[in-house]
């Protein structure tokens, strides 16, 4: 398939529902990128195939590339529009939070990814194994969030824009946790779910 015609300004966004979508809209609004949002409602279809040979989602499209795995799309969007910088200009600082998103993958998205499972493919043991894992772990960790305006920072990063549209979803996920014990991360969702970037995220299905 011919790539679209794009400037270095503008993007195709190939998406679904899901969490990692999310993000990509988050990184794209919040670095106040030109994009159209083109959701793909079959994951088999011959499009998607030729833009992904594993037919994931989602898919950036950006003049002559088409990327499909989340650090790569954010490095690239980080690389290419430096303002606003999601990363530090330090380079010891920048490995630190490089590693810090590389923990929140690998240990809360990838249990919500468990969670946010379609249906048919659904294991209910798998799934309280992670709810269990998620809950007890953003209970344990509440505290961190309420040590500086952002997570573990003074600016919004890319660890917020991880955590972000797995929060939203923590209701999705049916996760309910005890409200005395998690307010640091409380007062985090309430400062960062009314940031313009995050609401202009957010599809209609989404909505407030």
């Amino acid at each position: 398939m011919e790539l679209p015609h794009l400037s270095l300004t503008q993007f195709v966004l190939y998406a679904d529902h899901g969490i990692h979508s999310h993000i990509v809209r988050l990184l794209l609004e919040e670095k106040q990128l030109n994009y159209q949002l083109v959701i793909m409602e079959d994951e088999r279809s011959e499009e998607l195939t030729e833009l992904n040979p594993y037919r994931t989602l989602p898919v950036l499209v950006n003049r002559d590339v088409a990327l499909y795995e989340l650090t790569v799309i954010f490095e690239y969007l980080e690389e290419r529009h430096q303002s606003p910088r999601l990363l530090p200009s330090v380079p010891s600082e920048r490995a630190k939070i490089r590693q810090l998103a590389w923990r929140l993958q690998n240990d809360w998205l990838s249990q919500a990814f468990i969670l946010m499972t379609h249906p048919d493919s659904f294991d209910e043991q798998s799934a309280l194994n992670a709810k269990k894992s998620l809950s007890d772990s953003l209970v344990t960790l509440a505290p961190l969030f309420g040590h500086k305006p952002y997570f573990l920072s003074d600016e919004f990063g890319w660890c917020d824009a991880l955590l972000l549209p797995l929060l939203w979803r923590l209701p999705d996920m049916n996760i309910n946790l005890p409200t005395h014990l998690i307010r640091p991360l409380l007062e985090y969702q309430d400062r960062l779910f009314s940031r313009p970037s995050f609401i202009a995220s957010i599809r209609p299905m989404e909505s407030l």
